[in-house]
């Protein structure tokens, strides 16, 4: 069930990016009199299709991982002498650049009205209160304390643990500084400290942990939420609402301390004494084995915590009016291209390993946890992921969005296009580019599976 519900989120989030992308080459090749043939979302023999009155094909095709707008072009075959003005072709060199680049556009369009709506709407988040601090990290070095704030790393604006990992990413594998503007005690200060080039982890980056943060969390009892279905935990009886007191005679203070006992304790049998109904009781269960990050083995029981409420002074409420909205929209948007843009270089210098690549099936399994998260969730992930695509589609590789438009300003500056057998030549070293790109991404979801 949960792999028709992940493939499900997948064809949902590309299918609104894709649909949007598109939609900005057909309406704007539509203005620029070119004569649309097929408007197809995903690749492949189209599940059903539709015609309007203009004669352009609208088509749902099988394989949800992109789509294309195919129009009229002499270079693909014959065309009509009395159609030969509404051909591609026939364009200026400027007109194509503008149909080229109206797809990226367009998701940078649709991830400014996502961040204007969230920010009417308005958005609750944890504040970034530091819980425990590692020890010999950046962290440390730079005298972050248990307790404090953050407000501000290098100058920007954070509210959220979210902000608080964009700005670190930005500054994954660089040395020199780090500035944070923090709340200690209630007093308000700015403290600093080197970098020293610290790196992501290449098989489960996390910019907090690697940089020495925890996040405080309020004390969680071990009381037990969720049962997964056919899970060890449901095999043993454990059920909803049972309050763990101790594991193997050793209490249990809260659920972390719960969780450290099970991952340790692989398909070895544990006593848990639980509290029920107002009674003690003791029930044995064996966690399953589970292999983590390549070669470390867990233990995993089935069962999830029950929810706790966050203290209000731990929450802050961020929302704007309609038109405040708009900065805050124009700003998210720009946080986000260049996370992207950051992200891009750092993989190509080194300083980012390429195995934080993500493919399809990365996608799909965090598309599902934001749908299940719920629509703020959700509508940030497709406003990230639209403003990704958008980015990686004006590279200027061929066969990308990016290579086309330098084609086209090439044309315009020469007078005359590329050879066709350069043109050619690009197409081949785009196309083995992207394949290669896509086969490593998969490959890193795989590994993460």
């Amino acid at each position: 069930m949960q792999i028709i519900e992940t493939i499900l989120a997948l064809a949902l989030t590309l299918g609104i990016l894709v649909t949007l992308h598109e939609y900005g080459h057909f309406w704007v090749a539509r203005r620029c009199g070119v004569k649309v043939l097929r408007f197809s979302v995903g690749f492949g023999k189209p599940l059903f299709s539709w015609y309007d009155r203009h004669g352009t094909e609208f088509a749902v095709a099988a394989i949800p991982l992109g789509g294309y707008v195919k129009m009229l072009d002499e270079r693909e075959g014959p065309v009509p002498a009395e159609l030969k003005d509404q051909a591609f072709t026939s364009k200026s060199p400027s007109q194509r650049i503008a149909i080229a680049a109206a797809g990226p556009v367009a998701n940078f369009l649709f991830a400014l009205a996502a961040y204007w709506l969230l920010g009417i709407v308005g958005v609750t988040s944890v504040a970034p209160i530091v819980g425990d601090v590692a020890p010999d990290t950046v962290a440390e070095r730079m005298g972050l304390r248990e307790g404090m704030e953050l407000h501000a790393v290098d100058g920007h604006r954070v509210s959220s643990w979210r902000d608080v990992n964009m700005r670190l990413l930005e500054r994954a594998g660089e040395r020199g500084d780090i500035a944070m503007e923090v709340t200690d005690n209630g007093a308000r200060g700015t403290i600093a400290g080197e970098l020293g080039g610290w790196r992501l982890s290449e098989q489960s980056p996390n910019p907090l942990a690697e940089f020495g943060i925890t996040p405080w969390r309020p004390d969680i009892p071990p009381v037990l939420g969720q049962i997964s279905e056919g899970g060890r935990a449901q095999q043993a009886g454990l059920q909803t609402g049972d309050q763990v007191l101790a594991v193997e005679g050793e209490p249990v203070a809260n659920w972390f301390d719960l969780v450290d006992f099970i991952q340790q304790a692989p398909e070895q049998t544990l006593t848990l004494t639980i509290l029920r109904d107002g009674a003690e009781r003791a029930i044995q269960v064996t966690p399953k084995a589970k292999t983590v990050e390549g070669s470390e083995t867990i233990g995993f029981v089935g069962a999830g915590v029950q929810p706790v409420s966050w203290p209000e002074e731990a929450l802050r409420e961020v929302s704007y009016g309609p038109l405040a909205a708009i900065p805050h929209a124009v700003n998210e948007t720009w946080a986000d291209t260049r996370l992207t843009l950051v992200a891009i270089k750092k993989m190509v210098t080194g300083l980012l390993s390429p195995t934080n690549l993500s493919g399809p099936i990365t996608i799909a399994r965090v598309a599902e946890a934001s749908v299940s998260s719920g629509f703020e969730d959700f509508v940030r992930f497709l406003a990230y992921l639209s403003i990704s695509l958008g980015v990686l589609n004006l590279l200027p590789v061929p066969i990308l969005d990016g290579g086309h438009i330098v084609y086209y300003t090439i044309e315009a500056i020469r007078g005359r296009p590329l050879s066709d057998q350069a043109q050619a030549l690009g197409l081949r070293i785009g196309m083995a580019l992207i394949l290669t790109l896509m086969v490593f991404a998969l490959y890193n979801d795989l590994m993460r599976l």
